[in-house]
């Protein structure tokens, strides 16, 4: 398990970092609860380890199943009410080589929804009420 670092300056207006082994991000309180707004705040952070946590554990799928991908990218969309609570929905998109089978892409969407399964921060997200949606794409 790596050791985090956080260092905070200023107030509520400050702002910090958190760094842990090779990354360091800036962070700040949100200026809609009063803060600078100069930096990730708390929620960002959250649906960006959901979002890396999926995009890896996808990737590493793909990479098991010797499936020729030729490229990879995805949007998150995040909401967060008081009727539905807080949502996170992921959009993979999968582009396969020109000579993919049909097959290959049955396999890249049944690894698309086996990889929300698999994540453990987005299972941990899930056990705390966050829902999570998958919308793949697959194309040659």
């Amino acid at each position: 398990m790596a050791n985090l670092k956080t260092v905070w300056h200023g107030n509520t207006k400050g702002n910090g970092s958190i760094q842990v082994s090779d990354y360091e991000t800036n962070i700040a309180i949100p200026t809609s609860m009063g803060g600078s707004g100069e930096g990730a705040e708390p929620k960002g952070l959250l649906v960006t380890s959901a979002a890396a946590c999926y995009t890896m554990t996808l990737v590493s799928m793909l990479e098991t199943r010797k499936l020729p991908v030729a490229g990879f990218t995805m949007d998150s969309e995040v909401s967060n009410s008081k009727e539905e609570g807080f949502k996170i929905k992921h959009y993979p998109h999968i582009t396969l080589s020109a000579d993919a089978t049909e097959d290959q892409i049955q396999s890249v969407n049944r690894a698309i929804l086996s990889a929300d399964k698999a994540c453990a921060i987005g299972n941990m997200l899930k056990k705390a009420d966050v829902q999570i949606d998958i919308e793949g794409k697959v194309s040659i």
